[in-house]
């Protein structure tokens, strides 16, 4: 059984994937505690839910594209097998992780979208570093910015460690604090080979909305 938050029927808000029909499956549960978090509700709570009734809430909706979030989903050992039951399937499965817990069972075909912690989030210290090598070319690493420290520690992170060699790199400003305009003129500056986002449901339906 997995601890459930909420199953929701929406567009991809970020990734490269942005845009696209999505069907997402929250998990409850973290063990980071971001600053700028805005999913303080699935830390708690939840229902417990099989693998049979997860696919079964899906399955009407017609869309091939999952993604498994959080919280944090890999603090659920269950999680390894909802994700390839959903290959299996035929669905293309994607993670939403923040890069705090080991990657090393995550099935192949998934793709990976390891949010590394930027200073801004307190959480910097939580980062795993050995997950850059567990990359595949279609995995993706995500720095949610606030600031120009947090940029400046991202453009040296991305350097330091060759990021853009081992996945897509998106640098994504924290909604409401850090202008989008300044993050994307930073990156022109520098000539980063990263791809700047936003977060698109939050411009769809508004900063505070839930289940979209």
């Amino acid at each position: 059984m997995l601890k459930v938050t909420e199953i929701f029927k929406s567009v991809q808000g970020e990734s490269t994937r942005a845009g696209l029909p999505c069907l997402f499956v929250r998990l409850t549960g973290c063990n980071l505690r971001c600053r700028w978090c805005d999913t303080e509700y699935s830390f708690y709570g939840g229902k417990s839910m099989s693998l049979d009734e997860i696919i079964h809430a899906l399955t009407p909706h017609k869309i091939s594209l999952v993604e498994i979030t959080g919280g944090e989903p890999l603090l659920q050992d269950e999680v390894y097998e909802l994700m390839q039951a959903l290959l299996d399937r035929d669905y293309t499965v994607m993670l939403e992780t923040g890069g705090s817990l080991s990657l090393e069972h995550v099935p192949a075909a998934v793709i990976k979208i390891v949010d590394l912690k930027c200073p801004g989030s307190g959480e910097v210290m939580q980062n795993r570093y050995d997950n850059l090598d567990r990359l595949q070319p279609h995995d993706e690493v995500k720095f949610v910015i606030a600031d120009r420290t947090d940029y400046e520690w991202s453009r040296d992170t991305l350097k330091k460690y060759n990021i853009d060699q081992k996945g897509q790199v998106l640098f994504s400003p924290v909604y409401d604090k850090l202008p989008l305009k300044d993050l994307t003129e930073w990156v022109l500056e520098d000539g980063l080979p990263v791809r700047v986002q936003t977060q698109l449901h939050k411009w769809i339906w508004g900063k505070d909305a839930i289940g979209v």
